[in-house]
Parts: C-alpha cells; structure tokens; sequence
C-alpha cells in the first residue's frame, strides 16, 4: 500500500488526494492506522516488506505521511518524530564534540534554551548571530570548523526575514550545511530546498497538521546523504518516533492545508491592515506589510506572508494592557501554540519567563480560519476595553 508515483503534482490536488494514496487490496482512499509494532518474515525468513521491519524503524502509517510531505518540500525523504523538539534535537545530535554551530539569534525560544545546554554539555561551539544586523551570519561562522547553520524564517515571534539562498551561500564556502526552521511558512509558503537549504524542519505540531491536537516534529533531506543517514540513525536509536495514531492525523490535517493557509493568509492579511496605524498599535509586525524590515526578502522568497503576526501596544513598557488584552478576547483563544483552525493569541514575554527577549508590549497572533470581521470586532473590543 503506497502512494501513487504518478499522483498529480500540482500540490493543491497532491494534498486533496492524500498524496495519491488507494489501496491496492480494497480502493480505499485513507491509508489505514498500522498499530503493530513488530513484522512477522516470510517462510525464508525474508521481510514481506524490505521497508518495514519494526515500528522503531519505520511504520507503514507514518511512511504516508512522510512520503507527502518529502513531495511536497521537493526532498528526497523526511522523518517525522514524536515533537518537534525531538526532530531538531535528532539534527544537533548528529554533531561532533568540537564542532562549531550558528543559529539565529531570533529563533523559537525553547529550541534556543535547550541549544545553549546542549553545546555545553557536549562540547560544542555556537555562535548566535542576528539576523537584523547585515554581516552577523558571515562574521558568525568559523570555516573549517562550522558545521551547521540553523535559521527560522520567518523568526517567531517577531517574523524577520531571512535571506535563506544568502545564509545557504555563506554556510556552504564554510563547509556548514544549512538548516531551516520553515514551522511559520509550510511547503505551500516557502521551498526552502530551492533557494539552497539542506535541511527543512518543522514543528509538525503547528501549520502542517493545523487542528490542535497532534504533537510532532518533521525533518526533511534534500538528499538521502550521509548527514541524512546519521539523522535517521539518532531516531532510531533513540526512539523519538511518532504513533500511528498521530500520524495518521497528521496525514489527515495535510489533506487540508491548502485551504487552511489561504485562508488563514488572508485573514492576517485582513488584521494586519485593520491595525496597522491603530490608536492602541504602535507597530504591526506581518511580512506582508511595506514597513516590515524583510518585506523585500518576503516577496523574493515567499508565496503570501504567513497567517501570523504580531502587535506592539502602544504606551504599554511592561505589558500590562497586553496581557489584559490578552485575556479579554474571545475569538482569539488566550493559548500557546499557533497553526491551528481557531485563533489564538499570547503574551509572549510572560510564556517565555524572565530571560525573554521579546517585547513585553507585544501580542502574538496565530490567525485561524474564522470570519475575518468577526477577528477584527474582537480585538477593536479588546482593544478599547
């Protein structure tokens, strides 16, 4: 039971069609939920499936899933994993004692946390450079020793732009591969692999299943390569995989991402320019707005700006009218997370603690699929509350 080789490619009907996928046996149209953990061989004691041995390998659920969404990047394989902590740390765990990596500055804050640790203990460099400031990535990197540059384009939860062939040109003459948290952008947004990334992560958790309740992480190759090779080995070994159920879901929420991020892209497109000169908004952060820092990087390297943005309350230093605001929405749920159906909206200072570095006057927005109007009624209310 596979996906069909000659499924059709524009990825509007790829994705409507499940990746092709219809059983051989009966025609059935989903893939079913593969729950055993072991594979009984044949009478020579050959695998009926060369593919499928043990579900810490690879199980027939979760290779559907992958197969889409290696397709959809324009890969050669992805791997999904049990969070998507656990596919970025499969990345960093491939690494040598003495290697030297560079990560953004401006990147999901518990990825960056656990980066910090995770160097230490092992005996890593890293480097932090900031993605705002011309020259950090070049100045950041130590040739012959870099072996890794992660960046996240758009960067949660400020949504600057990274010129992804740009850092891929200047990883490369290091000697570094290139990998790119594309969580806020999806396949449909941003193709990290044609502007020359090695590497495609996502939290699958977010955009790619789209309805709050799968937890999962994604790696995607360009090429089936020795570093891919090594990531494939660490999730082995160490077991971060996801249950059939799950992937099973996340196959399911693909079949619809399509619509979700159209939609969901222009509603922020709807909100960003109700509130963009709001009383109450000093500033709105969306690629899509000419104001944006990296709108002329969005345009080059993206298709639509994302459904998430941000809002900079004016005349609130501590973030005491945001978090009110905050609390006072009823279309926008009060919760952590983004890519979802429904919208939500955060204070992201108060999630991330004390060492944050994002404003404390800023609201995240993690636009969903509802009625644009009734979005922007909800926060002129709380607003003005």
């Amino acid at each position: 039971m596979q996906a069909d080789d000659d499924a059709p490619t524009a990825p509007e009907t790829f994705l409507a069609h499940g990746g092709g996928f219809r059983d051989a046996a009966n025609g059935a149209v989903v893939p079913p939920i593969e729950l055993s953990s072991t594979y009984a061989r044949g009478a020579d004691y050959a695998l009926v499936d060369p593919g499928v041995h043990y579900s810490r390998d690879e199980n027939p659920t979760y290779l559907h899933a992958e197969r889409v969404l290696a397709r959809l990047e324009g890969g050669a394989r992805a791997l999904l994993f049990s969070s998507g902590m656990a596919g970025a740390a499969a990345i960093f765990h491939t690494l040598r004692s003495g290697d030297h990596v560079v990560a953004s500055l401006l990147m999901y804050h518990g990825l960056r946390s656990w980066l910090k640790g995770f160097v230490e203990r092992y005996g890593l460099g890293l480097t932090l450079f900031d993605p705002r400031t011309d020259g950090s990535l070049a100045a950041a990197l130590r040739p012959g020793r870099t072996r890794l540059v992660w960046i996240e384009t758009p960067s949660n939860p400020t949504w600057e732009l990274t010129d992804i062939a740009a850092a891929a040109e200047l990883a490369h003459g290091a000697g570094a591969l290139l990998a790119c948290d594309s969580t806020v952008s999806t396949p449909l947004v941003t193709r990290p692999f044609e502007h020359g990334a090695d590497l495609v992560f996502h939290s699958a958790t977010k955009f790619l299943n789209g309805h709050s309740d799968v937890v999962a992480g994604a790696v995607v190759g360009r090429v089936e390569d020795e570093a891919w090779t090594r990531i494939r080995t660490e999730r082995a070994r160490g077991g971060a995989i996801l249950g059939p159920f799950e992937a099973w879901l996340l196959h399911r929420g693909l079949r619809t991402l399509h619509v979700r991020m159209a939609r969901a892209m222009e509603n922020a497109a709807r909100l960003a320019e109700r509130f963009d000169g709001h009383a109450a908004v000093e500033r709105v952060l969306w690629p899509g707005l000419s104001s944006h820092p990296g709108h002329a990087i969005a345009k080059k390297q993206m298709c639509g700006f994302g459904a998430m943005l941000s809002l900079l309350l004016a005349d609130d230093p501590e973030g005491a009218r945001a978090r009110r605001v905050a609390s006072t929405t009823r279309c926008f749920l009060p919760a952590t997370s983004l890519g979802g159906v429904e919208s939500l909206i955060e204070h992201r200072a108060t999630v991330e603690g004390p060492d944050s570095p994002t404003p404390k006057n800023l609201l995240r927005l993690s636009v969903g699929i509802e009625d644009a109007d009734d979005l922007i009624r909800d926060l002129e209310r709380a607003l003005e509350a």
